[in-house]
Formats: C-alpha cells, structure tokens, sequence
C-alpha cells in the first residue's frame, strides 16, 4: 500500500510541501471550515477528493483520522501540455498511449510495462476511473512506472482533443471497428487509445478519434485482455516506426 497521511490538517501542509497526492478520502458529510480549506488547496492540482462513508476510512485505520486520509503517490505525474511540445522540441515523433477507463491495477502495470520496453513517450490516464499508480502496479509493471511519464488529467476529453490539435493521430481500438489493425498507418506522431475491457473507450472519446481498428478474433472468446490487446497495437506502431 502507499503511504498515508491521516488528519486534514496533515494532508493540507503535505499538499502546500508539494507532497504527490496519489488521493484523498474524505468523509461523505463533512462540511467543516477546515475541509473547505482542503478543497481550496487541492484545486488546480489534478488531486482526486472521494466522499466515502466513514466506515471505510476505519477499514484502513483506527488512528485519529479526523474523517480524511491521503495517499502518497510513488511517482511524480508529468503533464501532457508540457510533454507534447518538448517531444517535437527534442526533433521526435511522440508516441502516446491513453487508458480510457483502465481500472484493473493489473492490466495497468502490464500496460505500462509494454509501454516502457517499447519507447512509448507517455501514458496518459484519467484523474477518475483509473488504477491507481500503487505498489501493486509497480510490482506489476516490473519498475516500469517509476521509468516512463504517467500524466493523470483531469479531463481525458480535452487532453484527446489537445493531442489532435497538436499533430498527433488518434487510433482508437475497438471490437466494433471495421478496419484490421494491420491496415492502418502507426508512422506518424500517434497516440493509442485503448478502453476499458467491459465498456470500451467513451463515446466523448471515440468521436474525437482519427481511426478504430480490431484485432482479429479467431476463437470462441470475444475478447483479449486489454493489457494483451496494447502490447499487439504497441508492438505494430513499433514495427511500423522503426522500417
């Protein structure tokens, strides 16, 4: 588990020291000054705040938590405003994977794991409905999370739509798409969307998208898992990149 800070006013000073919050659970009807001026110091700063009921925060401990507990974050997150324009400064071709729902810490340390061995230049994931970055991740990912820049944003629609302005093609995958994911072009500055595995990536998302392609389902299964499925599309932008 991440380290944890217990007690609002230890979270506040810890976020004014430029502590990474990894996130912050707060009971669900506290309504004091004190957490106001929580919520006045994590805005801006792409911190997660979650109301939960305070039997929750008790699960986790049964020091004086004062209804609020945060998680360091092993890792410090990049921006994706900020990597972009250094990528084309330093003469690349970014190379950008995005999780649209990923929550599974698993699948998102295998993920990140394929990332890293392949050179891609960031993963980008959702301030919500993402896995955490924890020590389960990183054990998952074999150290790769603590290598390659992880940009936690607080609204994916708008990094998406950020990227498309700023050169790069989108490539969605999904199941639905009528194109192989052999067939499409990996060579020009690109980012990867890959979805969560029940729901896919959002509408939102998939509307801003260049191209979806499918990875061929030959057996009786449906799908692959979404860490195996990134490393095929990675893989193909890799062999595609470097002829």
């Amino acid at each position: 588990m991440n380290e944890v800070i217990f007690g609002l006013r230890a979270i506040i000073e810890a976020i004014e020291a430029g502590t990474e919050i990894e996130k912050i659970l707060l009971k669900k009807d506290m309504k004091s000054e004190i957490a106001k001026e929580l919520f006045d110091a994590v805005k801006g700063k792409n911190i997660p705040v979650v109301r939960v009921p305070v039997e929750k925060i008790d699960r986790i401990t049964r020091k004086n938590h004062q209804g609020a507990i945060a998680f360091i974050s092993p890792i410090t997150y990049a921006r994706t405003t900020q990597i972009i324009p250094q990528l084309y400064e330093d003469a690349k071709s970014p190379f950008i994977v995005v999780l649209d729902g990923v929550t599974d810490v698993r699948n998102f340390g295998a993920i990140a794991r394929t990332c890293e061995c392949a050179g891609v230049d960031a993963i980008v994931i959702s301030q919500t409905n993402s896995a955490p970055v924890n020590a389960d991740a990183i054990k998952t990912s074999a150290g790769a999370l603590l290598n390659i820049p992880v940009c936690r944003e607080h609204n994916l629609e708008y990094i998406v739509n950020f990227l498309k302005e700023s050169g790069l093609k989108i490539v969605a995958a999904s199941e639905k798409a009528l194109q192989n994911y052999t067939e499409a072009s990996y060579t020009e500055p690109i980012a990867i969307i890959m979805g969560a595995e029940d729901t896919g990536i959002s509408p939102e998302i998939m509307a801003l998208c260049d191209e979806q392609v499918r990875i061929p389902i030959l057996g009786n299964i449906q799908s692959l898992n979404v860490s195996v499925a990134a490393g095929i599309l990675i893989y193909e932008a890799v062999k595609q990149r470097n002829n």
